[in-house]
């Protein structure tokens, strides 16, 4: 019998660390938005794995217990106001990348077509001469760049704010010899 009580409490230990939603998953709250899931002070339910191999340990999210609640509900418009002015200079941003045309230099045969190819990292290094920095997976392409010509390369900056840019790919230009 105690060792069926010792059982029992162990169980409820396991369970009761990380609360429990209504379907099964982990209540969590939301420290950052996080694309496809909610926005900042937002209760959402994810699957235990989710919960605990990215959005505890990336710090995007806490657990849901009734205190984080009452802070939140008690803090709402300030983050709403912080959210606001994030949203703000996220926009100012995405207005400064759409005004952006940048070149950069691939070597290619004679119909154009790249040795190699062009992506995110290289049109993120040119981004940063212009000091704008981004991150890769802000940078949404279709696939590698493997000729010469324009194109235009989406960027992500939020899960509401997307914007185009103008990026050049030309020949490589041989120095001269002198």
């Amino acid at each position: 019998m105690p060792s069926k009580l010792k059982k029992q409490r162990r169980n409820k230990v396991n369970f009761s660390r990380l609360p429990r939603g209504e379907n099964g998953g982990i209540e969590l709250l939301l420290i950052q938005s996080v694309d496809h899931l909610g926005k900042q002070g937002e209760v959402v339910e994810v699957k235990p794995g989710f919960a605990n191999n990215y959005l505890l340990p990336q710090g995007l999210a806490t657990v849901a217990s009734d205190h984080h609640k009452r802070m939140v509900e008690k803090h709402k418009a300030k983050l709403q106001e912080i959210e606001q002015g994030r949203l703000k200079d996220l926009k100012d941003q995405a207005k400064l990348i759409a005004k952006q045309s940048i070149t950069i230099e691939a070597n290619a045969n004679e119909e154009g077509h790249l040795y190699g190819s062009v992506g995110a990292a290289e049109i993120i290094s040119a981004l940063k001469q212009n000091e704008i920095n981004l991150t890769q997976d802000q940078i949404r392409l279709e696939g590698v760049l493997k000729e010469l010509g324009l194109y235009t390369v989406k960027v992500h900056l939020h899960q509401e704010i997307e914007t185009e840019m103008k990026v050049w790919v030309v020949p490589t230009v041989e120095g001269d010899a002198s």
